[in-house]
């Protein structure tokens, strides 16, 4: 899940052959290592922003061009404990967890199991409750991953939140979290307009384990978690999850509770219901990784990288474009590519930069912006600032 503060605070917003041995080479996970003067700029920007903006605590990762690591953190991770924050504390992803579930749908259509340009109705339009949903008729596949679809966003709905938290220990079935989207108007006609919902998401997991057979949760661990080595990336199932950091969520949450997310050691929803919205917890090292292993090609074959970074007009910033599951940005530095994340009480961004070969990721555990004072994407700019100087940037091995 992730949220539109680029338009609203309020809004809740905003992928495998088989590895070859190269390939299985890029994905070992090598430790963080310190890297000179580069290492304590990026621990001093952080310090900085940690102290004139005032969130809680914050994580950071580099990745550079030959694969080495630099991670950092700052703050604390529980503000009434007095615990530092640590650089490989987990924290929830939020919306980046599309980029996984994109990943696995990229391999389905290379191996031409899915066609990005069929309708849905192809798959589902047999089911009883098909033309409940709004543009049913019209939407085409492609159109659920770049959000051009039309339809609106479930988790806006007040019975949704409602339900959520009356019963904070339900586990919700995907058909469930669609039907709140049930004989609601769309938003646009399908293909005419941009709006971010992860319904569009919810739905396409829907049918792409109708097209395998097999829970996507299960895809990702095997295609992308195992083999890239991502092993402090998991799925949110559960109010009890491992190593997650406390959360703090802003006042006025469009989820109707503020503080702390954790409470005698539970969350306060069940995030399990964010599914293929988003639907991981993660450290800022491993998705400075994914997102260095992803956009080079690693988690598919290279041929559809070119159509997932694909992109539409987005109304997320000045120039910014979506593709299939990426969000695609124009910076001083060339254009990136990436995805932010937002759940209750966490703040998460990982963006690749083509040009220097390099993966930068931020998570903070807020989500009150009047603490964070701006973008995530800036985070990772003004890390940017420090990363990109000649005598730092070391040239990818030949």
């Amino acid at each position: 899940m992730s949220i539109t503060f680029k338009l609203s605070p309020l809004r809740p917003l905003f992928l495998l052959l088989t590895l070859s041995l190269a390939a299985i080479a890029t994905a070992q996970a090598p430790a963080a290592v310190p890297t000179t003067g580069l290492q304590q700029r990026l621990q001093h920007r952080l310090d900085e922003l940690h102290t004139k903006n005032g969130f809680p605590g914050a994580t950071a990762a580099v990745v550079l061009p030959d694969g080495k690591i630099i991670a950092i953190s700052t703050g604390l991770s529980d503000i009434e404990a007095g615990t530092p924050m640590k650089p490989n504390d987990r924290i929830l992803a939020g919306s980046i967890g599309k980029t996984y579930f994109a990943a696995v749908i990229m391999r389905l259509v290379f191996e031409k199991k899915l066609d990005l340009d069929a309708k849905i109705s192809s798959w589902i339009g047999d089911e009883p409750w098909f033309h409940r949903f709004p543009n049913a008729d019209t939407i085409v596949f492609r159109q659920l991953l770049n959000h051009t679809s039309g339809i609106p966003e479930h988790a806006e709905s007040p019975e949704f939140t409602a339900a959520l938290r009356k019963d904070p220990d339900k586990t919700w079935t995907s058909l469930e979290l669609l039907s709140f989207t049930f004989d609601k108007p769309a938003k646009f006609p399908a293909g005419e307009g941009w709006s971010y919902a992860d319904t569009n998401f919810i739905l396409a997991g829907y049918i792409v384990e109708k097209i395998t057979h097999k829970p996507l949760y299960d895809q990702v661990r095997e295609q992308i978690l195992v083999p890239l080595k991502l092993n402090d990336t998991i799925p949110s199932t559960s109010r009890t999850l491992p190593g997650l950091v406390q959360g703090y969520s802003m006042p006025n949450s469009p989820f109707g509770f503020s503080g702390p997310t954790i409470r005698d050691g539970k969350f306060v929803v069940n995030p399990q219901m964010e599914w293929t919205g988003g639907g991981f917890l993660s450290t800022s090292t491993d998705l400075a990784r994914w997102a260095k292993l992803l956009y080079e090609g690693n988690a598919f074959d290279k041929s559809m990288l070119p159509v997932m970074e694909t992109g539409v007009p987005a109304k997320t910033g000045k120039g910014d474009e979506y593709g299939l599951g990426v969000q695609i940005r124009h910076t001083q530095f060339g254009i990136t590519y990436g995805h932010g994340g937002w759940f209750p009480g966490y703040l998460s961004e990982m963006e690749y930069f083509p040009d220097q070969h390099t993966a930068i990721a931020v998570q903070i555990n807020t989500d009150d912006f009047s603490k964070v004072k701006g973008r995530t994407h800036n985070y990772i700019l003004w890390l940017a600032e420090e990363v990109f100087q000649p005598t730092d940037l070391q040239q990818p091995a030949k």
